[in-house]
């Protein structure tokens, strides 16, 4: 599940006319390089939630290169990361579920932390969650972890935490996961409503590489200073070619020019 619905409030005004997870980096749309990485693990059944600039959305998301790999559901009314696990769990019952909060730019070996989740994480734990070190921790959901690499405590967006390993918002989830969220009540946010309940279930896998939340234009200003990641891109369709013209994406081409 790529999580591509939120409103962008700290990116404006880039977002005023173009939505947070289509913003450009390098020459292309952030969520283009999340559903290029999946297709590379031979993830097929991708399921992509939107709401902010939906006719955007859906054009990019309509194409034919994405064709019977993409399911897309619209929320006239934004449900939260865990209300949009909840309202869609037909289409992850039963399964792994590989989560991801999609405004994220991330280099990693996806590959590595998939093989940690099934053959390499602590017994008893129910999902793994990816964490990076952050330069700046009171803005991040700081973890805390036993000997064992799981999760024993969450300190979120504190003054002065203890550490800087930070919560990535990208999870591999087990099916009872999802039973959990079924009998909770008024569930929102993942994060908030749900993560604090299953401490100790929690198994953690550090990125080493790259990890931004493009949530402000500082970072996403930085991302475009970013080394490429090692696949090639498929030959541009329509909409690339509309995109090369965005306003945005030559001024960030610009940017990344000159700095």
């Amino acid at each position: 599940m790529l999580l591509a619905a939120g409103t962008g409030n700290r990116l404006k005004p880039f977002t005023n006319d173009w939505p947070k997870s289509l913003m450009p980096i390098k020459g292309y749309a952030l969520l283009e390089y999340w559903i290029y990485q999946l297709d590379q693990l031979n993830i097929r059944n991708v399921f992509v939630n939107i709401h902010h600039h939906k006719k955007i959305m859906e054009k990019f998301l309509k194409r034919q290169k994405f064709e019977g790999k993409i399911k897309y559901k619209y929320e006239p009314r934004l449900l939260g990361t865990g209300g949009t696990l909840l309202a869609n769990k037909a289409f992850f019952h039963d399964k792994t579920t590989l989560f991801i909060h999609a405004d994220n730019w991330c280099h990693c070996n996806f590959q590595d932390f998939i093989n940690f989740h099934f053959s390499n994480r602590p017994k008893g734990t129910m999902m793994t969650m990816m964490t990076f070190k952050t330069k700046t921790p009171g803005e991040c959901g700081i973890v805390e972890l036993n000997a064992k690499g799981v999760v024993k405590k969450f300190h979120e967006k504190v003054e002065n935490p203890p550490g800087n390993l930070a919560n990535a918002a990208i999870y591999l989830l087990e099916p009872e996961i999802l039973d959990l969220i079924q009998s909770m009540p008024d569930v929102c946010d993942f994060d908030i409503d749900i993560l604090p309940k299953l401490l100790g279930k929690i198994a953690t896998w550090e990125n080493t590489d790259v990890h931004r939340d493009i949530g402000s234009i500082e970072e996403l200003l930085n991302a475009q200073k970013d080394s490429t990641m090692s696949f090639e891109f498929e030959k541009r369709d329509s909409w690339q070619s509309d995109f090369d013209n965005n306003s945005i994406n030559k001024e960030l081409i610009e940017f990344n020019k000159y700095n």
